[in-house]
């Protein structure tokens, strides 16, 4: 599924909130004519957008086999346009969207044009006002790769871990867009925005390239760590492994961080 974060408040259902899980829920429960109930390869907060985010939930067979041809189409009548599905497909039976994935990619967008981000983009294009140094970002950002406690650059969350394998951390420039593309097994609670916000102080001149990996040794939240606004954030693809993996997969996951 894909949807514009801009006026929804994170994934997560709330209370008197718009939320994708509310909408989604909401929809798919008026179109199969039950509860529905989502769990979600990875919860984004408010303003965060996605181009591949991935759900599962659990249907009477019944029911699936009489809407499956036609859940799509029938979803976008009643879902509102900034959310869209564009996949329902049944899962094997030992998926999970959130514990059998192996990597989430994510992809934050900024750029230091004078003249602010292209109006077709705004939504997932952050203005900066400073120029950045793309080369000293992607200096910094090496060092970072690889299994590593990220508490500095994550918002802590009770009994939960923020030992993490960052797979990616790339930074590219073309024109006057700024791209940061991260990968990991699992982000931790404001881990992209962070290390985008840590890049982004090297990227100024305001800190040397060294200065975020020399974070990784904190085992708390860091307060000198910016966080960068969630707007140019979007989750664009979730790996999962071969089917006969599935299942394994999960309970590793588990284990490691339920």
């Amino acid at each position: 599924m894909a949807y514009d974060g801009t006026a929804l408040h994170g994934w997560a259902r709330q209370p008197a909130q718009r939320t994708v899980q509310g909408d989604l829920e909401e929809a798919l429960a008026r179109v199969l004519r039950q509860p529905v109930s989502l769990t979600v390869a990875g919860r984004t907060d408010a303003g965060v957008h996605a181009a591949g985010q991935v759900a599962h939930a659990d249907v009477p067979r019944a029911v699936w086999a009489e809407q499956r041809s036609r859940l799509v189409r029938r979803l976008r009548g009643v879902l509102p346009a900034d959310i869209a599905v564009h996949t329902v497909e049944e899962a094997p039976p030992d998926f999970d969207a959130r514990f059998g994935a192996l990597r989430r990619h994510y992809v934050y967008r900024l750029t230091d044009a004078d003249s602010g981000p292209p109006p077709l983009r705004r939504a997932d294009t952050v203005g900066w006002p400073r120029r950045l140094d793309a080369d000293a970002m992607a200096a910094a950002a090496g060092p970072l790769l690889g299994l590593h406690d990220f508490a500095a650059f994550c918002r802590r969350r009770e009994g939960a871990t923020t030992i993490r394998t960052l797979l990616t951390l790339a930074v590219t420039r073309e024109g006057d867009l700024v791209t940061v593309r991260a990968s990991a097994d699992a982000f931790c609670h404001s881990m992209v925005r962070s290390l985008v916000g840590a890049l982004t102080a090297v990227g100024e001149g305001r800190r040397p390239p060294q200065w975020p990996a020399a974070l990784l040794t904190s085992t708390e939240r860091s307060g000198e760590v910016p966080v960068v606004p969630p707007g140019g954030l979007t989750l664009v693809g979730v790996d999962y492994p071969p089917d006969d993996e599935l299942a394994a997969r999960a309970v590793l996951t588990r284990g490691l961080r339920s």
